[in-house]
């Protein structure tokens, strides 16, 4: 069982997939979307997601700290919804608060210079959200 997880923002999508056993995540890229076509960011992952045999898409979605669901959780679903045109599979929406601060905090402590961390900090956010859904879905 693999899966694919999305950390979606405006400018960019961090992408991380999971092992066929379904218990780690590695993050493989950032997909900066491309504002003029958005149907070819959803084409780019109906391919990585079919290369890969996911069975699952988790996308993060970015809930306000009371737990209601703000103008970026709207984008994320809407994000999602045009996806599921895409790509036959199941979808999860998983909630990511904090997945940015953590990641951020962990390239810090790993002395990542900040040019570096704005390269690899939407994978990276991709990768706890991934994870967090396989560790819940393992227990």
């Amino acid at each position: 069982m693999r899966a694919l997880g999305l950390d979606v923002g405006t400018k960019t999508v961090g992408i991380a997939l999971s092992d066929e056993l379904g218990w780690t995540a590695q993050g493989i890229e950032t997909l900066r979307r491309n504002e003029e076509d958005p149907e070819s960011d959803f084409l780019k992952i109906a391919e990585l997601a079919k290369q890969n045999d996911v069975e699952t898409i988790v996308i993060g979605l970015p809930k306000n700290m009371n737990g209601t669901i703000g103008p970026s959780g709207e984008r994320c679903m809407e994000f999602a919804d045009s996806l599921k045109e895409h790509v036959d599979c199941e979808f999860v929406m998983w909630d990511e608060r904090l997945t940015t601060v953590a990641a951020e905090r962990m390239l810090v402590s790993a002395d990542v210079s900040r040019k570096k961390r704005k390269k690899v900090i939407d994978k990276m956010a991709a990768v706890m959200i991934l994870q967090g859904y396989l560790d819940r879905k393992g227990m």
